[in-house]
C-alpha cells in the first residue's frame, strides 16, 4: 500500500485538554488481530505496511501511544495511552478511530479502580504508564501489559491484563488482572516500566526501563505472559546514567531494531524528548547505532525529535508500518502523532514528522 505521512493537529477535545495539561508521566465497532509495539498477531513480525492518515485529529491527548492498527480493511483501530487524573483513577485510557487512524475519540479507561495490589504494591500511584497491547492468535488473548510507578522513583512495577475481545458490546469482554510480571527497588540497576514485547524465534521478549543503567530485556513465559523464576535482564542499552527509557522493538529485514527515547520526557515547553534506534541481528543484541556505537555504550542514531511547532519526540509504538508518539508542543501541551516508517536503502528508519 503507498505510505503517506501524518501531520499532527495541535488541537485536543476536551479529554484531551485536560491531558495535556499533567506533567507527572513516566518518562486502538472493534479490531481483530492487529499489533502492539514492534509486532503483529502477537508473533513478532510486520504482516502488512499500512497506509498512514495524511492527518489525525479529534482527541489526540495520548501520552506514550500503543497503537493498535489491524490489516484488515474497515476494522477499526485502536490506541491505549498512560492513564490521567479522575478517568478510572489514572487506569489506562483507551481510543478509538473508525476511519483508519485519521480521528479518534476516547473511550474508555481499562479499569473503573485500580486493582488492590498495584496500590500496596507501589504506595502513592496515581497514573498507570505506558501501555503495550498484543493479540495471540493461538490463545485467542490481547495481551495488555502496563507500568505502575510514581514520577522519579524507583518502586515500580509492570503489570498484565488479558482480554478475549476488545468489543465492550461483547458479552465476554472483561479485562482480566493476571497480576505481577517484573518489579524494581531503590538500589535496582533498572526501573520496571515502559514493557515492550517480540517474538522471535519461538520465543517472547520483554524490553523495559527507564533512566538508571537504562534498558534491559527478559525472556517471558508462554502462554503466561509472566517471567519465570530465576529469569536474568540483560542490558541492551544504557547512558551511563542519562535519559533513555521507552524501549520498541521491531524486525525489519534480517534486523530486530530497538528503538527508545531519549532526554527529558514530561516538562512541557522544556522538554527535550527524541527518538533513537540502534539495530542487531539477535533480537537480544547486542545493538549497534549507524555509527556501530554499542546500545550499551551510550549509542544510538537520531529518528526523530524537536520538528515544526514542537520541541519534544517519544514514547513510540510500532505496527504494521507505522509508528505513534506523542510530541510536546512549543506552548506545553502534547498531541499523539503517527507517521509511516520510511527504510534507507542501507536498512536504517527514518521519520520527519511532517
Amino acid at each position: 500500500m503507498t505510505r503517506k505521512r501524518t501531520s499532527l493537529i495541535a488541537a485536543l477535545g476536551a479529554v484531551g485538554i485536560a491531558a495535556a495539561s499533567l506533567t507527572a508521566f513516566s518518562p486502538a465497532a472493534f479490531a481483530g488481530p492487529g499489533g502492539g509495539r514492534g509486532h503483529d498477531h502477537g508473533h513478532g513480525r510486520q504482516t502488512c505496511e499500512l497506509e498512514a492518515p495524511a492527518s489525525v485529529g479529534g482527541d489526540l491527548g495520548a501520552h506514550d501511544p500503543g497503537l493498535f492498527a489491524p490489516c484488515e480493511d474497515g476494522e477499526p483501530w485502536f490506541l491505549f495511552a498512560t492513564g490521567w487524573g479522575p478517568l478510572g483513577e489514572g487506569n489506562i485510557t483507551i481510543r478509538t478511530s473508525a476511519d483508519d487512524g485519521a480521528t479518534w475519540t476516547y473511550v474508555d479507561t481499562v479499569w473503573d479502580v485500580k486493582p488492590e495490589w498495584l496500590t500496596e504494591a507501589v504506595p502513592g500511584v496515581d497514573n498507570l504508564w505506558a501501555p503495550e497491547i498484543s493479540y495471540d492468535a493461538r490463545q485467542g488473548r490481547y495481551y495488555l501489559y502496563y507500568s505502575a510507578s510514581t514520577f522519579g522513583n524507583q518502586r515500580s512495577v509492570i503489570g498484565l491484563a488479558t482480554n478475549t475481545t476488545l468489543d465492550p458490546a461483547d458479552e465476554d469482554y472483561e479485562w482480566v488482572d493476571e497480576g505481577l510480571v517484573w518489579e524494581s527497588n531503590a538500589g535496582d540497576p533498572y526501573n520496571a516500566i515502559d514493557p515492550a514485547i517480540l517474538q522471535a524465534g519461538g520465543k517472547h521478549y520483554m524490553a523495559y526501563g527507564s533512566w538508571w543503567q537504562g534498558i534491559y530485556m527478559l525472556e517471558l513465559d508462554w502462554p503466561s505472559g509472566k517471567v519465570e523464576d530465576g529469569a536474568e535482564p540483560v542490558h541492551v542499552a544504557g547512558r551511563g546514567g542519562a535519559g533513555i527509557e521507552a524501549p520498541a522493538l521491531v524486525k525489519h529485514g534480517r534486523y530486530y531494531y530497538l528503538f527508545t527515547s531519549w532526554d527529558v520526557c514530561c516538562a512541557g515547553a522544556d522538554a527535550t524528548y527524541n527518538i533513537r534506534v540502534g539495530r542487531s541481528t539477535s533480537p537480544t543484541g547486542p545493538f549497534t547505532d549507524a555509527d556501530g556505537v554499542a546500545l550499551t555504550e551510550g549509542g544510538g542514531t537520531l529518528v526523530l525529535g524537536a520538528h515544526g511547532d514542537y520541541v519534544a519526540t517519544g514514547g513510540q509504538s510500532i505496527v504494521n508500518g507505522l509508528m505513534a508518539y506523542h510530541s510536546y508542543h512549543e506552548d506545553g501541551h502534547f498531541d499523539m502523532g503517527i507517521e509511516a516508517i520510511e527504510w534507507t536503502r542501507d536498512g536504517w528508519p527514518v521519520l520527519d514528522g511532517a
